[in-house]
């Protein structure tokens, strides 16, 4: 209820006739202030007329008057700069602590817009889209205009992830692309520990064995705690070959064995167990990985996507795990999955390399890359598309994802456009 009342307060969506003090002194705001997400007072340098007079100062909203002693503002002199005290129920006055009474301001929330608000934020997010009767009613411009901010705000986050990769590698590019790929290559399921892995091998040890996909195998799996162990491996001589290699290996370069990684394969399509992702990972880096290279190389889409063509070879051509032997599997990754890390690894490495280097183009190409590429298929844009919201690029589809994650999944409905342009409407309708 706070919440909603700050929103109301900061996009003036009252009633002029309400504007009033519990004491009858008319209230006129010439600037609601700038919203407070800290500690402190809701609101900064506001400036209200009351009764005729201007006074300039901060904002606090409370439900309850009473809110005010119960959080101890009394105390906190960062609230001796109070010029008006806005409440859904006046059941307190309130003084500083000279003395002095701080106007008080009732501000009721019109049934309609709190009902909106409720059904906004109080749906299940994991199914429903009870704004979609709203989408349906808004202007292609301005659903465009939100759609192409919530995709540079994923792109952008995603970026800044890389920039942090980049200060744990001491500016290591390469090392850097090594870790999102890695993550990447997770798709969901087992990112954080894939993620894990990569950051636990430094990329100058594997560059020493970059001709030997058994040494490759055996570092990336051996730390991935996914090697069994010697009295169950017996009858797989790969595994042993594996375990001894990783045991010389471990010792040269001080590897220590991930300590519970949290693999997840219960319920899972075997051709997503992480073995087979390691093993992709390890063809990636055969010969040496340069991926930073192939990426500013390459001159478009397609080239793009050549870039994951890596085959895995050898006993993985024929095993989902260690074990029983699946002839006849797929060496190569789909096209589905490469567009994904294309998504995911080669646009934000992209936009990370131009904002870190100030260079427009590769920020462009980033960009380029997205909308060039086709939309992701899944329950999300599936959502969204039975509301009306059609989805040709990855560029709208990875919007549609931040808006689903970061804003209805969050119950952020305030912050959104959508949500902001639904309950407007009701106060709009309400104040005519």
């Amino acid at each position: 209820m706070e919440r909603l009342m700050q929103y109301i307060w900061q996009h003036r969506l009252w009633m002029p006739a309400d504007m009033k003090t519990v004491d009858g002194r008319r209230v006129q705001v010439l600037d609601p202030g700038r919203l407070n997400t800290d500690a402190g007072p809701d609101f900064f340098n506001a400036k209200v007329i009351i009764d005729g007079q201007k006074w300039a100062g901060d904002i606090e909203i409370h439900v309850r008057a009473s809110d005010w002693h119960r959080h101890r503002h009394d105390h906190d002199p960062a609230y001796r700069s109070v010029i008006l005290h806005v409440v859904a129920r006046d059941d307190a006055a309130i003084q500083r602590p000279d003395g002095q009474t701080i106007p008080q301001m009732r501000m009721e929330c019109d049934p309609g817009v709190h009902h909106s608000y409720t059904a906004l934020v109080g749906h299940s997010a994991s199914s429903s889209l009870p704004c979609a009767s709203e989408i349906r009613s808004i202007e292609n411009i301005h659903l465009h205009g939100w759609l192409d901010r919530l995709a540079f705000e994923r792109l952008h986050a995603k970026a800044d992830r890389i920039e942090r990769l980049l200060r744990r590698t001491n500016g290591d590019w390469e090392e850097a692309c090594f870790i999102t790929l890695a993550r990447a290559l997770g798709f969901g399921v087992n990112s954080d520990p894939l993620e894990r892995l990569a950051a636990s091998i430094p990329l100058a040890a594997i560059g020493k064995h970059s001709d030997s996909p058994l040494s490759i195998e055996a570092m990336l799996l051996g730390q991935a705690g996914l090697i069994p162990p010697a009295d169950t491996s017996s009858s797989d001589r790969y595994a042993s070959l594996l375990r001894r290699e990783y045991e010389f290996l471990a010792h040269k370069f001080s590897l220590t064995p991930l300590d519970n990684p949290g693999w997840k394969m219960a319920r899972m399509r075997p051709a997503n167990f992480p073995h087979r992702r390691i093993a992709f990972l390890s063809a990636m880096l055969l010969g040496g990985f340069k991926f930073m290279s192939a990426i500013t190389s390459a001159t478009g889409t397609e080239e793009i996507l050549k870039i994951f063509n890596a085959p895995i070879t050898g006993y993985w051509e024929s095993h989902y795990h260690f074990g029983k032997e699946s002839p006849g599997l797929p060496t190569m990754l789909s096209l589905s999955s490469k567009r994904i890390l294309a998504i995911n690894v080669a646009a934000p490495i992209l936009y990370a390399w131009g904002t870190t280097h100030n260079l427009r183009r590769w920020q462009d190409a980033a960009v380029a890359l997205l909308q060039d590429l086709p939309a992701e298929s899944n329950s999300i844009t599936s959502l969204f598309g039975s509301a009306g919201i059609k989805c040709t690029d990855a560029f709208t589809s990875q919007a549609l994802i931040q808006l689903r994650r970061e804003y209805c999944e969050s119950r952020k409905c305030l912050y959104c456009r959508i949500g902001h342009r639904m309950l407007a409407r009701k106060s709009i309708a309400r104040n005519q």
